[in-house]
């Protein structure tokens, strides 16, 4: 066995041991905590609401223990398995071996592996979701959904892996700078984009008609400093009862968006706070700097895939004869996972962080009393734990844990 099977071998097992390990000590201290309201919060959300909660957690959580080893085990029948070589073994006679079969290796790959997680998305809507009373979709909008995204995903992502396979056979040895320049071009439109093109795709946005919430938002953002588009309520009961607000866009094209779940809610004030957080992230230049952070790891990674596709054992080690560029690219972000898991917590740590922040920025700008109801209410109806497994938070949580962050609230309030 080449030396770089067996350590991908050991990363896929260690990552994969250690995320079932995660995922059963949260259910376990969920269940250990389940019955008894954090003493901050026992006021607010009785003790029936804390046990959905947990139960709901626990059902999220018993789902990972069936789709970790499955996800596991594609891996190991793509590489090991011979399933890659397989399917280009198959492509090969009647596509050659130029651009239109990197592409068509590819795109059968995404639809496999799309088709295999394809049932546990299926239990998560219509068991777990339903179960728990977040789910309004109906199996026709969410066939609707699957083929709105495929639509994009074909319209979108054939363009640009096209020119990636072209790039990475024509343009020499820097050929992975030149992919990241048309990689950071090509998520800069889509966020530039996204809000007038793609997300009408999906929802349903309507401009804010309550004109005394609209003032009040107004006024926030000018003390912010804060120009958008327009103000916008997005139809998300459609699908779920889960509430939510943010901004998008980038430029003039900024938009704020209000689910009509979390006007439904909350106060003019909660609401305004609500937004102040979510301002906070702008003003704190959190969007910018994880822009950043995600086109610098963005070039590291493409350097270090033009060095593995140019080493015949990288292909060879992991079960493919048959070296091309496309599969390179495969191969990378088959095996990536599996070597960065144990990053998870440095960017965990470093989304809380903004959290945090723009909680602070929120009890600046606007009421910090008034964030907290708003918290508790959201934590309340989207049934989330409140008494999350400590390990298993700093693995995942891009939020801090509920208990935390209202103390800290309160303390900025005092």
């Amino acid at each position: 066995m080449h030396p770089f099977s067996l350590l991908f071998l050991v990363a896929l097992g260690a990552a994969t041991a250690a995320r079932l390990w995660l995922s059963l000590r949260h259910m376990q201290h969920v269940r250990a905590h389940r019955d008894q309201v954090p003493a901050a919060f026992a006021a607010e959300i009785p003790a029936s609401s804390h046990r959905t909660a947990a139960d709901y957690t626990v059902a999220k959580s018993r789902l990972d223990l069936v789709e970790v080893p499955l996800d596991a085990l594609v891996v190991l029948l793509l590489t090991f398995g011979g399933g890659l070589a397989w399917l280009d073994g198959l492509l090969r006679p009647q596509l050659g071996d130029g651009l239109l079969h990197g592409v068509a290796l590819i795109g059968a790959v995404v639809v496999l592996t799309s088709a295999i997680s394809l049932p546990a998305s299926v239990y998560r809507t219509f068991v777990i979701e339903q179960q728990f009373g977040f789910n309004k979709m109906t199996p026709a909008m969410f066939i609707g959904d699957l083929l709105r995204n495929a639509l994009l995903g074909t319209a979108l992502g054939l363009p640009l892996l096209a020119a990636v396979l072209w790039l990475m056979g024509a343009m020499g040895p820097l050929w992975w700078l030149y992919v990241w320049a048309v990689w950071v071009g090509f998520n800069l439109l889509v966020l530039a984009v996204y809000p007038t093109f793609i997300a009408p795709f999906f929802n349903k946005f309507s401009p804010l008609e309550d004109s005394a919430l609209e003032a009040r938002v107004r006024t926030l953002l000018e003390r912010c400093g804060f120009q958008a588009q327009g103000l916008f309520v997005m139809d998300g009961s459609r699908r779920s009862s889960h509430g939510n607000a943010y901004f998008t866009g980038l430029g003039r094209s900024k938009r704020i968006v209000f689910f009509d779940t979390l006007l439904a809610r909350l106060t003019p004030e909660e609401i305004e706070a609500v937004l102040a957080h979510e301002l906070g992230h702008f003003k704190l230049r959190h969007v910018a700097k994880r822009i950043a952070w995600t086109f610098a790891a963005s070039l590291v990674f493409l350097a270090l895939l033009a060095w593995l596709a140019a080493q015949p054992w990288f292909h060879v080690s992991l079960g493919v004869d048959h070296p091309s560029t496309a599969m390179a690219l495969l191969l990378f972000f088959t095996v990536l996972p599996s070597f960065t898991f144990l990053l998870s917590p440095l960017f965990a740590w470093y989304s809380r962080r903004h959290e945090f922040e723009a909680d602070h920025y929120a009890a600046r700008n606007a009421s910090a009393p008034d964030l907290v109801r708003a918290l508790v209410k959201l934590y309340k109806d989207n049934a989330s734990t409140l008494t999350p497994d400590p390990v298993h938070s700093m693995f995942y949580d891009s939020h801090p844990p509920a208990a935390i962050r209202i103390a800290r609230l309160q303390a900025a309030a005092r």
